[in-house]
């Protein structure tokens, strides 16, 4: 049976399960920086940074980096990483509902539906007034998550494998309760690692809020130091924005911190 754990605790396979991703965001960040700021931006906050996949490759790229997360043990495995790869960024371990910088970002990331973790309307807007407050006026917040169109199928399950050296990861996801009234599914992550003799298997069950595209556009109104820039979905095609609309399912927003 798979051991009933956070697999949030073993942050060096998460970060494998998604490292496919990580150069695609990276140079998506990038990219949006210099098209929506108006100042060289080199200062970058990623709240609910995890394992700090993205965090590590713009350090590594240059910037000044900070991350946090409110686990723990994701936050000392990021630490140990930047510590081993001797780069700069800092990992803090922090609430994304109460944190604020008292030095301001030029911009900050959150890429792939970790938003989603914020089970409340009231949870969701205190997360971007308290990134809005740690962007300088003109920085852009660039928030990654799933939307709900209305016709989605509501049992959904998905898997993919990865690999590194020697290391296997195998991620399954599983739609265990869909209530479109209360916005809340449960989604079940089964995690296999295969590495040598060892096989490990862990499995969490984690509640995320539903968004439909008109239910995000109402949040957004709630927090007017926030404007939408723009629109993209996963393929992160700088050149390619959408219109925001019951068709898109996987949605990134730029938003803008007005001045």
């Amino acid at each position: 049976m798979p051991e009933r754990t956070n697999c949030y605790d073993y942050p060096q396979y998460w970060d494998l399960a998604f490292r496919s991703e990580t150069k695609l965001e990276a140079d998506f960040i990038e990219a949006a920086c210099t098209k929506y700021c108006n100042f060289p931006a080199k200062r970058l906050l990623e709240p609910g940074c995890g394992g700090g996949r993205l965090v590590v490759e713009m350090s590594a790229r240059g910037y000044e980096v900070t991350g946090f997360d409110l686990s723990e043990p994701s936050i000392k495995y990021l630490t140990k990483r930047l510590a081993r790869r001797k780069l700069g960024a800092r990992a803090i371990a922090a609430d994304m509902t109460t944190f604020v910088s008292r030095r301001q970002f030029d911009a900050a990331f959150c890429t792939f539906n970790t938003f989603r973790h914020l089970t409340t309307e009231d949870m969701a807007r205190q997360h971007l007034e308290c990134v809005a407050q740690s962007l300088r006026p003109g920085g852009i917040y660039i928030l990654g998550f799933h939307l709900l169109p209305p016709d989605a199928d509501e049992d959904c399950i998905e898997r993919w494998s990865a690999r590194h050296g020697k290391t296997k990861v195998t991620m399954t996801l599983r739609v265990l309760d869909f209530d479109r009234n209360k916005r809340l599914e449960t989604i079940r992550f089964s995690l296999r690692v295969r590495t040598g003799s060892r096989d490990l298997k862990l499995q969490s069950d984690y509640q995320y809020r539903i968004y439909t595209a008109a239910q995000f556009q109402r949040l957004l109104i709630s927090v007017p130091q926030f404007e939408l820039c723009d629109v993209y979905d996963f393929w992160y095609d700088i050149e390619e924005p959408f219109q925001l609309s019951n068709e898109l399912g996987d949605a990134v927003f730029v938003l803008r911190k007005r001045s």
